[in-house]
């Protein structure tokens, strides 16, 4: 099957909203407790919230015979030429088709003077830190994060354009 990869509009958050929770509830089921997945989600992944996300930061997502199947959230670009990327999510199904790949260059193509793209990655999420690390990103730290109670193991890594 063939994807587009376009700018989110408002009309595609409850598109988004399930393609988070169906792939934090897999990705994370064995990392984070299901109850603290369900607040985040409850609470990132509001109608409100997404709402911001689209005036606030640069989302795209990857859309097959008219369903969203990926998104990727990408931070303003800072005066240093370097954009966070918050969040990249595909329905696990659709992983290793080339979407979070064509997500990813969607961003690194539409966003101006990008120099360096930082990442946070759950230590834990094997699936995550491969992808990231076949796209050229770098770990350059490790720490300890609070989770809502829960410690995560967080690596950060930055892919230098």
């Amino acid at each position: 099957m063939s994807y587009v990869v376009r700018e989110m509009k408002v009309e595609d958050v409850v598109s988004v909203q399930r393609v988070a929770s169906e792939s934090w509830h897999t990705t994370y089921e064995e990392i984070i407790p299901r109850e603290i997945q369900d607040d985040f989600l409850r609470v990132a992944y509001s109608d409100e919230m997404l709402k911001k996300r689209l005036d606030g930061s640069h989302v795209f997502v990857a859309e097959e015979a008219s369903e969203v199947v990926g998104f990727v959230d990408f931070s303003p670009v800072d005066e240093a030429g370097r954009i966070e990327l918050r969040a990249i999510y595909l329905y696990p199904a659709k992983q290793g088709e080339g979407i979070g790949t064509a997500l990813l260059r969607k961003g690194m193509e539409e966003l101006e003077g990008v120099k360096e793209v930082v990442v946070e990655v759950e230590e834990e999420n094997l699936i995550g830190r491969q992808f990231y690390e076949a796209k050229g990103f770098k770990m350059v730290a490790e720490y300890d994060e609070d989770f809502a109670g829960h410690i995560l193991k967080t690596v950060q890594m930055v892919l230098i354009i």
